[in-house]
């Protein structure tokens, strides 16, 4: 079984709370400008991956707008 290589690579956080991914991690986890990213939270420790086609916009995000109780009890019978 083949060794796993590991570097390490820093960034800031500016005041908004944003920071920019290095070089390195770009390019290690193909991450262009537009990619998702989905950050694995687990106890003190954070992974950061590309997100994958399943995370990409929801196609009915746009029908939101009748999701309303109301609407829910006018469809209850559907």
């Amino acid at each position: 079984m083949g060794r796993a290589s590991r570097a390490v690579a820093f960034s800031k956080v500016s005041v908004k709370s944003q920071t920019v991914l290095p070089a390195m991690v770009r390019e290690r986890l193909g991450i262009a400008a537009g990619d998702r990213l989905r950050y694995i939270i687990e106890d003190d420790v954070v992974r950061i991956e590309k997100a994958g086609p399943e995370l990409q916009e929801d196609p009915f995000a746009t029908f939101t707008e009748w999701s309303s109780p109301e609407d829910d009890e006018a469809f209850a019978d559907l």
